[in-house]
């Protein structure tokens, strides 16, 4: 069994920065892919960014510019760094991880507040 654990969501005013953390331990020995979705109230979960196992990068519109993912595959980490922060961008956000191809496992998400 694989496990994820999110971390490094709070409240943040308009403008500021967080970043989260995500990682993976448990029976993985590496991550194919990884990335970050988020969902706010009342919406459709959302791809916000992922990276390959090549290290390609994608984001969505509304982030891009801001956020920046990066992963660790020696420690099966994976990270998001949001700065110029907006209230648009208030969701819970999860992360994923992918041994493979034919597997994903979500983390129990971690709250982003942007307010003043």
């Amino acid at each position: 069994q694989v496990q994820v654990v999110e971390s490094g969501g709070g409240l943040v005013q308009p403008g500021g920065s967080l970043r989260l953390s995500c990682a993976a331990s448990g029976s993985i020995f590496s991550i194919y892919g990884t990335g970050w979705y988020r969902q706010a109230p009342g919406k459709q979960r959302e791809l916000v960014a992922k990276v390959t196992s090549d290290g390609a990068t994608n984001y969505a519109d509304s982030v891009k510019g801001r956020f920046t993912i990066s992963r660790d595959n020696a420690k099966n980490t994976v990270e998001l760094q949001m700065n110029s922060l907006k209230p648009e961008d208030t969701a819970v956000y999860y992360c994923y991880v992918q041994p493979d191809r034919s597997r994903t496992y979500w983390g129990q998400g971690t709250q982003v507040t942007v307010s003043s």
